[in-house]
């Protein structure tokens, strides 16, 4: 059965509301708002469904959306008054004794990738958490393919500052005779 672009969004939106709500929070980094962005994003893709082309992949044309909603909020919050991120802690659930050990890892990685600028952010989020293709990640974020792989170097060599500083803060102080 060939499905017209408008079928093909409806049947694909729920299946990417959880992939679509951990790109808001990475980007906004604060849960109210990552839902506003999915809610919107769900609102904008189909009211345009008519425009997705059948056969292409529905989660990057569904990614673009959010991602451009997320920069007319930002042009809006420079006129208006603007507001902070959440620390990365807050934006983690903890239910269970078992589950305590691998959230402190978790929790110290998203804290040092919320550190990240949105730019890289949003790089590090669609190459590393949802797999695109650095191509693929250049379209959605509207950038050169080379700008990608700049904010990906530039956020890896960051998050690796971040993990030797935090080394060598833990390792024991060398003691002389």
């Amino acid at each position: 059965m060939i499905r017209n672009g408008q079928e093909e969004v409806r049947a694909a939106l729920a299946g990417q509301l959880i992939r679509l709500w951990r790109y808001g929070l990475v980007l906004a980094g604060r849960r109210d708002v990552a839902e506003d962005l999915v809610q919107a994003t769900c609102l904008r893709a189909l009211e345009r469904a008519h425009q997705f082309e059948p056969g292409t992949r529905v989660d990057r044309w569904l990614f673009s959306i959010l991602h451009s909603i997320w920069l007319n909020e930002l042009r809006s919050r420079r006129v208006r008054q603007g507001e902070g991120l959440v620390d990365a802690e807050t934006a983690l659930i903890f239910n269970g004794a078992e589950q305590v050990e691998s959230n402190v890892l978790k929790t110290q990685v998203l804290k040092e990738v919320q550190a990240l600028p949105e730019p890289q952010r949003a790089a590090v989020f669609l190459v590393y958490v949802e797999g695109l293709a650095y191509r693929e990640a250049a379209e959605i974020l509207d950038v050169p393919i080379g700008t990608v792989m700049s904010r990906l170097a530039a956020a890896r060599a960051a998050l690796g500052k971040l993990g030797a500083e935090r080394r060598d803060e833990s390792a024991p102080e060398a003691r002389f005779p």
